[in-house]
């Protein structure tokens, strides 16, 4: 492909995709940076950068329908509460209304629905970003004890069926017991809530649900989420082999090794996420 976009939300994700896109030999990687979101490394990485306001996806939708952009991707992270607290414009409100239950799949669905009308698709998420989706087993130095993988084999249930219902994408496990199930409040929030009921010995299970659109709200974790575990007392993270994407690999591999945290993918039994168009 010769000429994508990305509408990038926080974090470095954006920037990953855009790297690996280009080392991929894509022509030209362009991006719609959300003002007070878009890291500027992001933005710096890309060929050319169209602001917007988050009110304004709008209008960045049509933007990138008039110029010739052959797909997009949704990537980085947009703060949940910005969906209640954010000024859209009345095109936008109007979208949201329309949608009788709000989640990660019918919100973003709504927007490739919008992306695809104004002649762009929204392309998976997951392309180009084969160097951070890990595989089966540990990254780490350590592996799962026979307790973790016990509560690791428990939380694979709990999200399987959680997942049914597009609640989230987190669960936290001690002892057999479900500390925390993450539902709007996003995976820090959740482990957080979950180690105030748990302590120290539980594991965090990352999940996408069988059928999830790859084409955004992939799982993802980076070091933030490593150090949010060690304070809450979580002593292992599991996660689905092929998709997930690790940001920060190396960082995360140094800081869980220096803390005693396995870091696990587990063959879940359901296809990775797509690489390449």
């Amino acid at each position: 492909m010769r000429k994508l976009i990305v509408i990038a939300g926080s974090g470095a994700y954006p920037r990953l995709l855009i790297e690996g896109a280009k080392r991929a030999g894509v022509e030209q990687m362009d991006v719609v940076a959300i003002k007070s979101s878009t890291a500027r490394a992001t933005w710096k990485a890309a060929d050319h950068v169209h602001w917007i306001t988050l009110g304004g996806i709008a209008e960045g939708i049509r933007w990138v329908g008039a110029n010739g952009y052959e797909g997009a991707f949704l990537a980085g992270q947009v703060n949940p509460l910005s969906l209640f607290r954010g000024r859209f414009d009345a095109e936008v409100k109007r979208w949201l209304a329309e949608l009788p239950v709000k989640n990660a799949h019918t919100i973003f669905g709504k927007l490739s629905e919008k992306f695809a009308e104004a002649g762009t698709p929204i392309l998976p998420a997951s392309l180009y970003m084969e160097d951070h989706l890990p595989g089966v087993g540990p990254l780490t130095k350590r592996g799962l004890t026979a307790a973790e993988e016990s509560d690791v084999r428990h939380a694979m249930h709990v999200a399987r069926d959680v997942g049914q219902h597009d609640v989230g994408q987190t669960v936290m496990v001690k002892s057999g017991m479900v500390l925390a199930v993450e539902a709007f409040e996003g995976t820090n929030a959740a482990i957080k809530r979950g180690g105030r009921l748990g302590g120290r010995g539980s594991i965090v299970f990352k999940a996408a649900r069988d059928g999830h659109d790859m084409r955004f709200d992939i799982p993802v974790v980076g070091l933030k989420t490593l150090k949010v575990m060690k304070r809450a007392g979580a002593t292992a993270l599991a996660f689905q082999a092929g998709r997930l994407v690790l940001l920060d690999k190396e960082s995360v591999i140094r800081y869980a090794d220096d803390h005693g945290i396995a870091v696990v993918g587990v063959d879940s039994g359901l296809p990775p996420a797509p690489t390449r168009p």
